[in-house]
C-alpha cells in the first residue's frame, strides 16, 4: 500500500484555522501516514508552526512532521525546537534550507540543509525520521543539474531517511532523477510531491517562482475550457490523477500532497486513484 501524506501551512487568522480544521477532518479519513506543517520563519510567525503542529496532533490525532528550516536559526534555537518536538512525542521532521525571510539580514548558523540534517543527528540521534527536499527538475538556484544531485546526496549522507520532491507534472523527470541518484549510491525512498490543481492562475505564479514546469499541453487544455470552472476542475483532477497513477505504477513509494489547506482538489485526485 503506498504511503499517503499531506502538507499544511500554519494559519494566522481564526478563519484560516477553521479552514484548516475542516480540511484536516476531511483528509484524515484518507488514513494518511503523517501530515507535515511548513515552517514559519522570521520571528513571530515561527510560533504558528508549533501551534499548528500541536493542534493537528492533539485535536485531530494525526502523526505530524514539523518543517525545520536553516534560515535565520541559531544552533541554540534549533536545539530548543528539537527538544520541544521530542518532548511532545513527534518522531518525524522535514529538514529544509528554506529562504531567508524578508527583512532578515542573517542567514543563521546553517547555510545548507545537509548541515541542518547533520546537526539534528548530532543533537537528537536517531529519534527523528528526517525527510529532505528533492528537485526532479533541478533546484532553481542550483549551478547545474549535477551540482544539484550532489547537494541531494550530501543531505542523505548527513543522515536523511527519505525525501519529498518539489511538485512536478512530468513523470519522466521523477524517474530520471531516481536513476541519477541511484547511480550516485543514494537508496533512500523518494516520495513524489503532488500539487493538485485548484486555481490554475495561482499555480502558474507558484511555478514561475519555484522552477516547476507546467507542460504546455496542460496549459493549452486549461485555456480551451475558457470560463467553464467545472470542466477545468474535472480536467485538473484527471491530469493529476493520471500522473499519480503512473508514478505509483512505476514504483513510487507514496504520494505527498501539497494541499494549500484545502481538501477539495486533493480529494478529487484521490477519488480517481486505485488506492
Amino acid at each position: 500500500m503506498p504511503a499517503i501524506s499531506f502538507e499544511f501551512f500554519p494559519p494566522k487568522t481564526d478563519e484560516q484555522r477553521e479552514q484548516l480544521d475542516r480540511t484536516a477532518r476531511l483528509l484524515k479519513g484518507r488514513g494518511p501516514d503523517y501530515v507535515s506543517v511548513t515552517f514559519g520563519a522570521g520571528g513571530s510567525t515561527l510560533s504558528y508552526t508549533g501551534e499548528t503542529v500541536a493542534r493537528l496532533h492533539r485535536e485531530h490525532g494525526l502523526d505530524v512532521a514539523p518543517h525545520l528550516s536553516c534560515m535565520g536559526g541559531t544552533r541554540a534555537e534549533i536545539a530548543e525546537l528539537l527538544d520541544g518536538y521530542r518532548a511532545a512525542g513527534y518522531r518525524r521532521l522535514v529538514a529544509l534550507r528554506g529562504d531567508l525571510p524578508s527583512g532578515m539580514a542573517s542567514p543563521g548558523d546553517f547555510r545548507y540543509a545537509a548541515e541542518l540534517v547533520s546537526f539534528i543527528r548530532q543533537h537528537s540521534g536517531r529519534h527523528f525520521h528526517i525527510e529532505v527536499a528533492a528537485y526532479p527538475e533541478t533546484h532553481p538556484q542550483a549551478d547545474d543539474a549535477l551540482a544539484d544531485l550532489q547537494h541531494f546526496k550530501a543531505k542523505v549522507d548527513a543522515g536523511a531517511d527519505g525525501a519529498i520532491t518539489q511538485y512536478f507534472y512530468n513523470a519522466d523527470a521523477y524517474f530520471r532523477f531516481l536513476d541519477d541518484v541511484r547511480r550516485l549510491g543514494v537508496e533512500v525512498p523518494v516520495v513524489p510531491g503532488i500539487m493538485p490543481i485548484g486555481n490554475f492562475s495561482q499555480l502558474k505564479r507558484f511555478s514561475d517562482a519555484c522552477g516547476a514546469e507546467i507542460p504546455r499541453w496542460i496549459a493549452k487544455r486549461m485555456q480551451a475550457h475558457g470560463d467553464d470552472a467545472e470542466a477545468i476542475r474535472e480536467l485538473a483532477a484527471d491530469v493529476v490523477a493520471q500522473l499519480c497513477q503512473r508514478l505509483l505504477d512505476g514504483g513510487a513509494p507514496g504520494l505527498h500532497f501539497y494541499t494549500l489547506n484545502r481538501a477539495k482538489a486533493t480529494q478529487a485526485v484521490l477519488e480517481r486513484l486505485s488506492i
